[in-house]
């Protein structure tokens, strides 16, 4: 059986199709960025797939989910969201977040994440990008060096906020190198997308949250 989600991208992104295409054939992502179109695709879940948009206001995830449902006629979630409760369905609360964005911007990625979803974050590292389009072409080197530099005892995980930084592929070995889960924006929206659909599926390929696909 196949199941169907949504996700709305900016026009900026050009990885989330790209590590969509990595999940099985049972599952089809429709990417659009008119939510009322992803509803007629009769998908089951709409996911915002920009972090950052979550960062700017406090209401922003209720005031964005209740309309993406409206508009769709099923539930919706943010990525950043997914993030949040994919750390908490680990276990963990004390996070490293290591991220394409600006140091500003990575204030209040750590206030978020602190306000949002009761995370503390102990390091931050960024990579100063201000073009968009340009995050989509970073190399996973960078965060690979960034948890080099930050690792320490006290994170428990670390997160890669940024769905249009491609990360899929690199998570299982950055996992086994440092020895502590790993969570960014693509991988925790598809999260929250088996939990939502429930099939039982798990992802190994991908890191721990997808392998184990725990509640939260």
């Amino acid at each position: 059986m196949t199941r169907h989600f949504g996700v709305l991208i900016p026009s900026t992104n050009t990885t989330v199709e790209i590590e969509c295409r990595l999940l099985p054939v049972s599952y089809q992502a429709h990417i659009d960025c008119q939510v009322q179109l992803l509803g007629t695709a009769k998908v089951e879940l709409v996911i915002l797939a920009q972090t950052s948009a979550s960062l700017f206001a406090d209401d922003y995830d209720e005031m964005v989910t209740r309309r993406m449902s409206a508009g769709a006629r099923v539930p919706a979630i943010t990525s950043a969201q997914a993030v949040g409760r994919a750390v908490r369905a680990l276990g963990a609360r004390r996070i490293a977040v290591v991220s394409p964005y600006s140091e500003a911007v990575n204030e209040r990625t750590a206030r978020y994440f602190q306000s949002k979803h009761g995370l503390e974050t102990v390091a931050l590292e960024g990579f100063g990008a201000t073009d968009s389009y340009a995050i989509g072409q970073l190399g996973p080197e960078n965060a690979r060096e960034a948890f080099a530099r930050i690792d320490r005892p006290e994170i428990e995980v670390f997160v890669v906020p940024g769905g249009n930084f491609p990360t899929m592929t690199s998570i299982a070995a950055w996992e086994q190198e440092f020895n502590k889960p790993v969570i960014t924006t693509n991988q925790a929206s598809f999260w929250a997308m088996l939990r939502a659909f429930n099939t039982g599926d798990r992802l190994p390929t991908f890191g721990r949250l997808l392998a184990d696909v725990p509640a939260g």
